[in-house]
């Protein structure tokens, strides 16, 4: 059985170093991995990116592609609201189990990560994250994750041998309905 990682939250708040690591690790236990970013795709097209809500689409679409290629496992990282997690769902064949994520950080922690990060473009002012991070909360709420990811609480080694764990206890967990 396949699994769905979904791992869903603000800009730096960890994200793609879990995701990455995550496909690491399940692949050194002999799965068949493929990570999907969301940035990653949005790049491919940019400076002419036709919008956010383009690259969203692809991000979904190839997705669930993956899903359906003969992977064990797909993690897709890169939603930060309900209606991106539920896309990327409803992406998943019938008979995937799927694991939501939502990661998270404080504001500082998120800023100092971005001003580290030279590809960062709106992500580095500060009162642009802090806006993102003020409704973040409620939108963890309505994303209602499996797990939820403080990367300032726990290591990265820690996210992952957690996620690794929960994606072990999916395949004998009741699975998506599908499209």
């Amino acid at each position: 059985m396949s699994v769905l990682v979904v791992i869903a939250g603000p800009q730096a708040s960890g994200k793609s170093t879990v995701a990455s690591a995550l496909g690491e690790r399940l692949r050194e236990q002999g799965e068949v991995v493929a990570v999907v970013e969301l940035d990653a795709l949005a790049a491919m097209a940019l400076p002419t990116l036709p919008g956010w809500d383009v690259a969203h689409r692809v991000y979904e679409v190839v997705t669930g592609l993956w899903l359906r290629s003969g992977t064990t496992c797909v993690i897709a990282e890169g939603g930060g609201s309900q209606a991106e997690v539920d896309r990327v769902v409803r992406q998943a064949p019938a008979g995937t189990a799927v694991l939501t994520v939502g990661t998270t950080t404080s504001a500082a922690v998120a800023h100092e990560r971005a001003q580290a990060d030279p590809t960062r473009g709106l992500s580095r002012q500060l009162d642009f994250l802090t806006g993102v991070y003020d409704s973040w909360a409620g939108e963890l709420d309505r994303i209602a994750p499996d797990v939820v990811l403080d990367t300032t609480a726990s290591t990265v080694e820690e996210c992952v041998a957690s996620l690794a764990r929960e994606v072990g206890r999916r395949r004998g967990a009741p699975v998506a309905p599908g499209p």
